[in-house]
């Protein structure tokens, strides 16, 4: 499992899930909790409970995507309202991350389709750029020292006349 880190450079983007996206959170004393997510990230998200568990508790965290299930280890935090309260990812492992990352890509672009744009753009800035190739720099390095050289031998059979 990837550990993620304590704090994101920047803000990862948040997609809003369907009405009701439902979340079962696994307790460390085995009881279990079911909840509806409704913002989600692959930093954390925001889930709706009956009753809010305790801030810092650790717990096991399973909900399901259009593309799979996510499961992932995740952190309470501070409750917002007797009913929602927000949760951080401790760790998740790669494939769920991936499934969770494309998730919310999925929901932007159907909801915000000027991320499509930001996306290709950024894809396109990520991609190497070719290698210019350096026969041009060599040809007019060449055609320079052979004018130099030209001009030095021009000169040098005036001076001798």
């Amino acid at each position: 499992m990837s550990t993620l880190p304590p704090s994101m450079p920047h803000r990862s983007p948040r997609a809003q899930l369907s009405p009701s996206t439902p979340a079962v959170f696994r307790l460390p004393d085995g009881r279990s909790s079911r909840g509806d997510l409704h913002i989600v990230s692959v930093t954390g998200g925001l889930v709706s409970l009956p009753r809010p568990l305790d801030r810092g508790a650790r717990v096991m965290l399973m909900f399901l995507t259009q593309n799979g299930t996510v499961l992932g280890s995740a952190e309470m935090l501070k409750p917002i309202s007797w009913d929602q309260q927000p949760f951080r990812f401790v760790s998740l492992d790669e494939a769920n991350r991936a499934r969770l990352k494309t998730a919310v890509r999925t929901s932007l672009a159907q909801n915000h389709p000027e991320y499509d744009w930001v996306d290709s753009y950024r894809a396109r800035m990520q991609e190497k750029k070719p290698a210019r190739g350096s026969l041009p720099r060599v040809v007019i390095a060449a055609l320079t020292l052979a004018t130099a050289g030209l001009g030095c031998v021009l000169l040098y059979g005036a001076y001798l006349r």
